[in-house]
């Protein structure tokens, strides 16, 4: 039983991330640097909110203060790799192949950068808890909640599809000077974080459908920032079904 709870959670989790590498990401080689790159960025920003955590002693013991420097400290490292990654954007252009998208869309750098900022983070929120659900024993005896690890592989998810889309806002925010898509990306975070101090108290429903009312929000400013329209989806989900239709998507692109 604690096998199967392991990998389902696992899978829960990282399933659908693991999909989008493997169909967006595995194939090319400057878009996997990208990745480690934004990946390695939100390792510094835990790095320095450690150290915050470790300086100030007195409010150690206050987990609401090491949530919102943690916060903080992601979205300045997102604003971080966003400057980096924008000077290195014609040197970008010049090693990548002619069909690839990465010198024709500039939302897929923001694309991968979020991503890896969310698998990163993903992986420290959970690696931990999968551990603990193999074995020996499960949650759910004295005291504790049986639906402690889907609970967290749930939130996980949200977390890791939240980054990715906080990206793609956050890069054309900057891009345009839009303050409030900026104000969104930093108070939709801050919110998520501080509604994971609920879990303390078993409140998990509380904690995941605001996460995931979040989440379909900002997937919806994402889809419009990135030049989608009603139109498009429509006919992206009709080339799905019947790929014979090519002439449509075209023209309605």
């Amino acid at each position: 039983m604690t096998v199967m709870e392991f990998f389902g959670c696992g899978f829960l989790a990282f399933g659908p991330p693991l999909a989008m590498f493997s169909l967006t990401i595995a194939k090319d080689p400057v878009r996997i640097i990208i990745l480690m790159a934004s990946a390695f960025c939100w390792l510094l920003s835990l790095l320095l909110s450690s150290l915050l955590w470790f300086a100030v002693v007195p409010l150690r013991d206050t987990l609401a203060f090491g949530l919102v420097g943690s916060v903080l400290f992601q979205e300045w490292f997102r604003y971080l790799i966003y400057k980096l990654l924008r000077k290195a954007e014609s040197g970008l252009k010049k090693v990548t192949d002619a069909e690839t998208q990465i010198s024709n869309n500039k939302h897929v750098l923001a694309y991968v950068s979020g991503l890896g900022f969310g698998i990163m983070s993903g992986a420290f929120a959970l690696v931990n808890v999968l551990a603990d659900s193999a074995g020996p024993g499960t949650m759910g005896l004295r005291g504790g909640s049986d639906l402690f690890f889907v609970t967290s592989a749930a939130a996980t998810l949200a977390l890791i599809l939240l980054n990715t889309f906080w990206g793609v806002i956050g890069f054309s925010a900057l891009d345009n000077r839009n303050y409030l898509q900026i104000a969104w990306v930093l108070g939709s975070h801050m919110l998520l974080s501080c509604l994971t101090l609920l879990n303390r108290d078993l409140r998990y429903a509380e904690t995941l459908i605001p996460a995931y009312l979040i989440l379909a929000a900002t997937a919806v400013i994402a889809f419009n920032v990135a030049g989608g329209t009603a139109k498009s989806l429509k006919a992206s989900l009709a080339l799905n079904v019947n790929p014979s239709r090519l002439d449509v998507y075209e023209e309605i692109r």
